[in-house]
């Protein structure tokens, strides 16, 4: 494996989200795995979680159900009940990682942060979002990413390929409703900031999806994720798409 090299410059902070069962975690996986094989020094996290304290929010918020093994949850958790604790997690991640890690250099992957909040909490639940705004910026002193990818797929898709795995209290307590809500909720965040966003077709196979992944982290100055043998193909996957291929890969530029 290539030696870790430190950039002299404040590091990257890239996002993944996207509706249940978009494939985040495996996305996020093959970056961090992709950087270090670039030699990028890398911290791969999750919202809410990635802390001591983060992780025990994490297993109030979402409490997994396995079904045939354990029982579902029944607890209601109020909608603003779940925004101030997503974004005490938050706030804690952003302090106790994600700020470090950029002050040293280094590249930063999240599965989910606050734009989750203002999907699920926000378009999803109802909150209003400029107060969830608002408490976004008290949790995390203004930080947002440099970029945040968004694994868009129908939530019929998602919510399928889920249906054998363990659940979260957001894929078994809410209606397929909440989910189209949801999901066009990040497509509206996408639209407001499309130099930060970039929308890829999560419908495909994960290969496919990946090479794009690596074709938007070449907007970001100074990182260079991919191996040499594949940059060649990032070449040819970063292109401005024509129609057709629009409609499989959309990346917002």
């Amino acid at each position: 494996m290539t030696s870790l090299r430190r950039h002299p410059r404040r590091g990257w902070f890239i996002t993944l989200e996207g509706p249940e069962g978009a494939g985040k975690t495996s996305q996020a996986t093959r970056l961090r795995d992709s950087a270090l094989e670039a030699g990028v020094d890398v911290v791969l996290t999750r919202e809410p979680g990635g802390t001591v304290l983060g992780e025990r929010i994490r297993e109030i918020l979402l409490p997994l159900h396995i079904p045939g093994v354990t029982a579902q949850p029944t607890r209601p958790i109020d909608a603003r009940t779940d925004a101030l604790l997503f974004n005490a997690a938050r706030a804690q991640l952003v302090a106790e990682v994600v700020e470090p890690a950029l002050s040293s250099g280094r590249l930063v992957i999240a599965t989910r942060f606050a734009d989750s909040t203002l999907a699920y909490q926000g378009h999803g639940e109802g909150l209003p979002l400029d107060e969830l705004r608002a408490l976004e910026r008290f949790a995390t002193s203004g930080r947002k990413p440099d970029l945040t990818i968004l694994l868009d797929l129908p939530p019929e898709v998602g919510l399928g390929r889920k249906a054998r795995r363990e659940h979260n209290r957001f894929e078994s307590s809410f209606d397929l409703e909440f989910h189209r809500r949801v999901r066009n909720g990040f497509l509206a965040l996408a639209r407001e900031e499309p130099a930060r966003f970039a929308v890829i077709d999560a419908t495909r196979s994960a290969d496919e999806v990946f090479a794009d992944v690596l074709a938007a982290t070449g907007r970001l100055p100074d990182l260079e994720l991919v191996p040499p043998v594949e940059k060649g193909r990032r070449g040819a996957v970063a292109h401005t798409p024509s129609e057709p291929e629009a409609r499989k890969v959309r990346i917002q530029r």
